[in-house]
């Protein structure tokens, strides 16, 4: 069986605590051998009893190691102090820095030009004179961009409009499903409403047959083609009439000679 934890306090019994000291003592002096040994490292190792006995181990010498621990706790000691004085500089300058820009920025805003001479006084001004200018431009840029967005949102409100209005409209309208014919017609006199001679008993009356038996074209609403035709047929009655009497005139004048 293994042994058990101990609890890691005074020991209140001398005998115990004496035989305790005298065993870990041992085993810590074999621990620092080893690793020397083993690891080729520089060790040592400095025991006082309660009775002021000392105990000491040291693997290259213990003189040699206390001085190199004592050159190099000056060192990290110089380091630090160095450090430390580097910390403090830096320090320093960013308090200086911070000044300086405090005053550059209560002089651009008018404060403290007491201070400052002439040529200073040209040099802010100056750099004020550009930043406004800076300034001018990009305000303008920005109000040229809000401008072509309120140009291009209101030609969309105004487009959208129209296609409303023009819904509104088809919807009053009435849909056609049939073709509407245009309203410009070629029409043909009727052939039985024209003058028409059976014979032509002469030169003049196959003229006149020729002239009137032509067939004319018209052009405009059925309704006015229909009208103008009837005017026309009014018109020549009269004329057909008399050809007609006038023919048979001469036929029977032609019979009775023969």
């Amino acid at each position: 069986m293994g042994r058990g934890k101990i609890e890691i306090k005074r020991i209140e019994n001398a005998n115990s605590r004496q035989v305790t000291f005298s065993k870990r003592r041992a085993g810590l002096l074999k621990k620092a051998h080893e690793l020397s040994v083993l690891c080729d490292a520089e060790v040592a190792v400095i025991v006082f009893s309660k009775s002021g006995k000392l105990f000491e181990f040291s693997s290259s010498g213990m003189k040699k190691t206390l001085s190199r621990y004592g050159n190099y706790q000056s060192s990290s000691d110089s380091k630090a102090e160095n450090l430390q004085e580097d910390d403090c500089k830096e320090v320093d300058l960013l308090k200086d820095e911070i000044s300086q820009l405090q005053k550059k920025h209560l002089q651009l805003q008018g404060k403290g030009l007491n201070i400052l001479s002439f040529k200073e006084l040209q040099n802010l001004e100056q750099q004020l004179y550009h930043a406004l200018i800076s300034v001018r431009e990009r305000k303008e840029r920005l109000l040229a961009i809000q401008l072509e967005e309120s140009r291009l949102k209101r030609a969309e409100l105004e487009n959208e409009t129209l296609r409303r209005q023009v819904q509104e409209l088809r919807s009053f309208l009435p849909s056609f499903t049939h073709y509407v014919p245009s309203y410009i017609k070629c029409f043909a006199i009727d052939p039985k409403n024209a003058v028409l001679n059976h014979g032509c008993f002469d030169d003049s009356n196959c003229s006149l047959q020729k002239t009137n038996s032509d067939t004319t074209l018209q052009l405009g609403l059925p309704g006015e083609a229909h009208d103008r035709r009837k005017k026309e047929g009014d018109r020549e009655s009269p004329s057909s009439d008399s050809v007609t009497t006038n023919t048979t005139g001469g036929t029977a004048d032609r019979i009775s000679l023969a």
